[in-house]
């Protein structure tokens, strides 16, 4: 398995973008998947979201990013890891924790000290990881977790 920027390898743009407008429907209800394929292929150039991908034989697997701005309701913090998906059939091998470990390394060489997330539904596995919980906030209809974690 090889990780890699997403933006050297544009070919599975669309695809990551689909598999993220499905995983996260609460932060795309209101946006078309085109709208957002084109925003997220726009911002593997602009910086705005820094994509890795694991990638096998060709093959996308999963992904993880370095997010310039992933919460609307604070937008003083930053960056942020965000957008961590690995295929069902994929889990369970440590690819996550590989794509994120990569993210942990990019984010120190362009200077930064932490990381921020959002999770509804993960914040056991951050936490396992190093991340501090911050603060609990409602968003999208539902209850979410903020977290940071230092580099």
């Amino acid at each position: 398995m090889k990780i890699d920027w997403l933006r050297d390898h544009p070919v599975h743009c669309d695809t990551v973008a689909a598999w993220l407008h499905r995983q996260f429907p609460y932060e795309f209800a209101e946006q078309p998947l085109a709208a957002w394929q084109a925003e997220f292929r726009a911002g593997q150039g602009n910086g705005d979201w820094r994509m890795l991908i694991a990638l096998q034989e060709g093959e996308v697997l999963g992904c993880a990013g370095l997010a310039r701005d992933d919460l609307p309701q604070r937008p003083e913090l930053g960056p942020w890891l965000a957008c961590v998906y690995v295929l069902p059939e994929m889990r369970g091998q440590g690819m996550a924790e590989r794509l994120i470990e990569s993210i942990y390394v990019a984010a120190r060489e362009r200077g930064y000290h932490c990381l921020y997330l959002h999770t509804h539904d993960r914040a056991d596995y951050y936490a396992k990881r190093g991340w501090q919980w911050l603060e609990r906030f409602q968003a999208w209809g539902g209850e979410h977790q903020l977290m940071v974690r230092q580099l």
